[in-house]
């Protein structure tokens, strides 16, 4: 799935000598409730992370964490793209990366349906991609997959919508959408989720075409908040401005949207050399929830701080690695 780009200095260029990283700043930090680990010291290991404000945040994460653990760390971030940064990986150009479970189901592994169940999409992606020597880490609880919000202001004015099925309840006039362009076109999108929910698309008691209003990613956001143009519109469940613009996310209570959790994946080769790189996650991936990155993405994207200083920030907050 398409996530918002972040800033541009982060971008990584691709040439016939490998990644180069555009920004590979990363403040110093020693070990907290991540310990030093004596076999990792000097250890050489490359952390990839794609170029859009999450991936650069996590990208970060990842490398400060390994740096305070004592691995001699190599930071690609900012990849230009899945294929790309799976490429990086599968080639062995880099070792760790966080990724979503469903973007390794349906965009790497080929798979024509996701599966809405964090726990069943994990254990399957993870058995598959076994076989091209790439290891799935436990993912943590946050949810990066698309929903539809609306200002939260309206709530109320709409009888408490609270779910996706709640808006076949509403008058057909108040059934009004912002959508991207790939989302109001693919197999997976916007017209079987209408179906799923009993109000078809272009039919006069579903969703009237008119109703429906195709915009780019941040004139979504933009739109929706106005709600003049459209009632709700399609987000991303962990983008910053979803807090900024005080939007609140109706639930997918039929289970339509694939489960795309964060995880950190790592080179199965590494990972047998080096066991204590799934010790180092550990630590992680059970503190990012929903809130979190959202919390950290708007920093970014909205309060325009550097995904390095927001990682470095939320790590010593959480007390996993103390300033040097």
């Amino acid at each position: 799935m398409r996530r918002p780009v972040a800033l541009a200095a982060a971008v990584l260029l691709v040439s016939g000598c490998g990644l180069q990283s555009a920004n590979s700043f990363t403040p110093e930090a020693a070990p907290g409730s991540i310990e030093r680990i004596g076999a990792a010291e000097g250890v050489p290991i490359t952390v990839g992370a794609k170029n859009f404000t999450e991936q650069l945040l996590l990208g970060k994460i990842a490398v400060i964490a390994l740096q305070a653990a004592g691995f001699d760390v190599t930071d690609r971030s900012g990849i230009p793209g899945a294929a790309p940064a799976r490429a990086a990986m599968t080639s062995g150009e880099t070792d760790v990366q966080w990724e979503y479970t469903g973007t390794g189901w349906i965009n790497y592994l080929g798979m024509t349906e996701g599966i809405p169940d964090p726990q069943a999409q994990f254990a399957a992606v993870r058995d598959a991609d076994e076989a091209n020597g790439i290891t799935w880490l436990p993912p943590a609880e946050a949810n990066n997959t698309y929903a539809f919000a609306l200002r939260s202001e309206a709530v109320a004015e709409l009888g408490g919508v609270a779910t996706l099925s709640d808006v076949a309840a509403l008058p057909v006039e108040q059934r009004t959408f912002c959508v991207e362009s790939e989302f109001a076109t693919r197999v997976d999108g916007f017209e079987p989720m209408l179906e799923t929910y009993g109000i078809p698309l272009g039919e006069p008691q579903g969703v009237p075409r008119d109703n429906v209003s195709v915009l780019d990613t941040g004139a979504v956001y933009t739109a929706t908040d106005a709600g003049d143009l459209c009632t709700f519109g399609e987000v991303f469940t962990t983008d910053g401005r979803l807090a900024s613009l005080d939007l609140t996310v109706l639930a997918d209570d039929r289970g339509y949207f694939p489960a795309y959790n964060i995880a950190p994946i790592v080179l199965t080769p590494t990972l047998e050399e080096h066991p204590e790189i799934a010790d180092v996650f550990a630590e992680i991936t059970p503190l990012l929830t929903d809130e979190v990155m959202i919390d950290l993405n708007g920093r970014v994207d909205v309060a325009g701080e550097d995904p390095a200083d927001v990682a470095m920030d939320w790590m010593v907050s959480e007390g996993l690695v103390e300033r040097a």
